[in-house]
């Protein structure tokens, strides 16, 4: 099967069948590698709780939730590299297909865990399909869209589908923790019944499997590749040339601006939605409530540790129990609820930035120009929504994540077009790869452990644990933001079309 070539009469075309089955693989394959990913600051809080038998508020939580976030993120840079290799020397449609059936899978696995390591694991596992397939995908269309205007409209719109998988898991997030409520499932034969909300939304990301596998016969691998390969004029792929004197500033300078535009993501959006919510001067009442029996739980404990062996530890241990699950209670029906909204608008504001990047590669020439319009607003939002209407106007605070939303979560659409520019067809995978895996998903991801272990220690020690996070957050997202715009000046224009 071939794509057939635009039909062009001066700026109008249209696209074939065969195009448009791929633009719905694509934007398939990118809807849900957000659904995959957002799944994280929606189940983690509750999946730690449980499986390390401790209250969602506990120090040990907030901990492990910055430790997970880049434990993944290192994972998913690692193998996602690998990946980009693999996509240069086998095919782009062959290891986008394999990635989504990997990243499928393992939140199921996921959702069955009962103990830390297993859920750390396959959340890896997901995270790595992840990776891998976002640059399968973005090469992919690149290459079997060679009208420059066909393929800028296809790689931004696809990958608006992005956010809406974003909006999508937090809406299902919301639906599935009202019908265990409503005991509308059936009993999970693992873990807690009354916190079986997180299993169950780990395990809807097995959906993707589901179209890809009926839909992914019917689209061609990239003509382009497919073309060098069988006439043996492929180069193959190799690590040290996108160091090489005529790439390495692309590479470079590509990967470090990644790695912002992921720091801005995990260090200030998705920390703040997993740990900086309940800080909220509007949740104060219910983070006391919980804050409080979590300390009758330290000392009740401390007391159980001093017990004589013939004492009797059963009121103590039935009275722990039922601080924890009065402390579950108030975090499901106080605390989530606000998390999940501003979770909604984050994804909102991420569509629309999303949107407007689409719109800006067809009017805007200047890659520069087009990455400043999302990079110098940043620089006011972030310290404004994190220092001031965090503390000040909380009732809007989730219309400021919104604005946040937009000017970070452009910036990945902005990666995902130009990098396959960037690179020839030999290294598109593998340089891809490693700006946006190892430099943004590596490196930019540990800033959530930045967040949440460095810096929210450090803030005054009288605030509370979400307030800490909370500037933490700002801190970084403000820092990353600063940096990226002085790296944007180094940033190459990329070659012309045809030059590969």
């Amino acid at each position: 099967m071939t794509t057939k070539a635009p039909v062009e009469n001066g700026s109008n075309f249209r696209f074939s069948r065969t195009q448009w089955l791929i633009l719905t693989v694509a934007a398939i394959g990118f809807l849900f590698d957000t659904y995959e990913l957002l799944m994280t600051p929606l189940v983690l809080a509750p999946a730690l709780s449980e499986l390390l038998k401790v209250p969602v508020n506990h120090p040990d939580v907030t901990n492990w939730v910055g430790r997970v976030l880049w434990l993944t993120a290192l994972c998913g840079g690692v193998f996602g590299l690998l990946g980009g290799w693999l996509i240069d020397r086998f095919g782009r449609k062959t290891v986008m297909m394999g990635s989504i059936f990997v990243y499928s899978f393992s939140p199921v696995c996921a959702g069955f865990s009962t103990d830390l390591t297993t859920l750390i694991f396959f959340r890896c596992t997901t995270f790595v399909g992840v990776c891998v397939e976002f640059v399968a995908a973005v090469t992919w269309l690149a290459e079997l869209f060679p009208d420059k205007k066909m393929k800028e409209l296809a790689i931004g719109w696809t990958q608006a589908f992005a956010s809406v998988g974003g909006l999508l898991v937090t809406a299902m997030s919301s639906w599935i923790g009202y019908a265990v409520k409503e005991k509308w499932f059936p009993g999970l034969p693992v873990g807690d019944p009354g916190n079986s909300a997180w299993r169950y939304t780990l395990m809807t990301g097995l959906i993707p499997a589901i179209p890809i596998a009926l839909l992914l016969p019917f689209v061609p691998e990239s003509t382009v590749w497919r073309e060098r390969r069988s006439l043996g004029t492929l180069k193959r792929p190799s690590f040290f040339e996108i160091f090489s004197p005529t790439l390495i500033r692309t590479t470079i300078v590509g990967s470090l601006l990644s790695a912002c535009a992921y720091a801005a993501a995990f260090g200030t959006l998705q920390v703040t939605v997993t740990q900086g919510i309940p800080g909220l001067p509007t949740l104060r009442e219910p983070s006391g409530k919980m804050a409080d029996l979590g300390k009758q739980n330290k000392k009740m404990s401390a007391d159980l540790a001093n017990i004589p062996l013939d004492g009797d530890p059963s009121l103590l241990n039935k009275k722990i129990n039922e601080n924890l699950k009065a402390m579950g209670k108030i975090n499901k029906e106080e605390i989530q609820p606000v998390r999940e909204s501003v979770q909604f608008k984050q994804e909102l504001g991420g569509l629309l930035g999303r949107i407007l990047l689409a719109i800006g590669l067809t009017v805007i020439v200047s890659r520069r120009v087009l990455l400043w319009m999302f990079q110098v607003p940043g620089l006011v939002i972030i310290p404004l929504v994190w220092f001031y209407a965090f503390f000040n106007m909380p009732e809007q605070f989730g219309w400021g994540v919104f604005l946040a939303g937009v000017v970070i979560v452009a910036q990945f659409s902005y990666f995902g077009e130009y990098l396959p520019k960037a690179f020839p067809v030999h290294l598109r995978g593998t340089g891809g790869a490693f700006a946006t895996n190892v430099g943004g998903r590596m490196f930019g991801t540990s800033a959530a452990f930045l967040t949440t272990s460095v810096i929210a220690p450090l803030v005054t020690s009288h605030a509370a644990q979400g307030e800490k996070v909370a500037v933490a957050a700002g801190i970084v997202g403000l820092s990353v933001f600063a940096l990226g715009f002085i790296l944007s000046f180094f940033l190459p224009e990329p070659p012309a079309e045809g030059h590969s």
